[in-house]
């Protein structure tokens, strides 16, 4: 069993009781509550979804846009034709083209946090499955990262764009902002990102859609949020 300190206990001491979910608002000013500790926590929604995640037409995967961002910037890279690549970096990508591009990443560059690309290139791209796969940085039309609007894209996933993806047991989270953020900023984000998630609904997906939905700093205790 994972051993706590002595701050993740008295946080812990101040935690409402788990069988008691609060309004959002509520959660947010609890984790907000929590002790400050040498760096801006992250504040992550984590939500239990009534999915099988063992069936491909249930899957709950894609991108959402947060109303005050997240808090951090993240490098893009964008594959996209010669005409795009100045519109590209002037929007925010550290690295932008197509063949050269890839050839580098071949090489074993990855200083990046996101790929996008627009579909044309998707061929070239495709050679580099085994590089990006498996460090989830390949382009997707189901995340959103495969888009005729590839400046858009960069200047999106730049600002922090979220990407999610269910696990195996069905739960999708992510990050809605940080500690220092104003209760209503986090509770906006937390909102629209949990209003995301309901809309995208599988058809497949039978019975309670979303069971529980949680709201956590990187070092603090879950606090539980009531379902809409």
């Amino acid at each position: 069993m994972a051993r706590h300190g002595k701050r993740y206990r008295a946080d812990l001491q101040k935690a409402p009781e788990r069988d008691k979910p609060l309004p959002l608002a509520d959660a947010v000013n609890h984790v907000k509550a929590f002790k400050n500790v040498k760096f801006d926590q992250s504040i992550e929604v984590a939500i239990w979804l009534g999915i099988d995640a063992k069936q491909a037409d249930q899957a709950v995967r894609g991108s959402v846009s947060l109303p005050h961002g997240i808090g951090k910037t993240k490098r893009v890279v964008a594959f996209c034709s010669d005409d795009k690549v100045a519109a590209c970096k002037e929007a925010g990508a550290v690295e932008a083209g197509g063949e050269e591009l890839v050839k580098k990443i071949e090489d074993g560059w990855l200083d990046f946090d996101v790929a996008v690309a627009s579909p044309d290139m998707m061929r070239v791209v495709a050679r580099l499955g085994r590089a990006l796969g498996p460090k989830g940085l390949m382009p997707s039309p189901k995340s959103g990262t495969v888009t005729p609007n590839v400046v858009e894209a960069v200047r999106d996933y730049g600002a922090g764009k979220v990407e999610f993806r269910n696990d195996a047991g069905g739960n999708v989270h992510a990050v809605v902002g940080k500690q220092s953020f104003e209760t209503s900023q986090l509770e906006e984000n937390a909102q629209a990102f949990i209003d995301h998630i309901m809309r995208i609904k599988p058809a497949a997906a039978k019975g309670h859609y979303v069971k529980q939905i949680a709201l956590s700093g990187t070092m603090t205790p879950g606090v539980l949020v009531e379902v809409p």
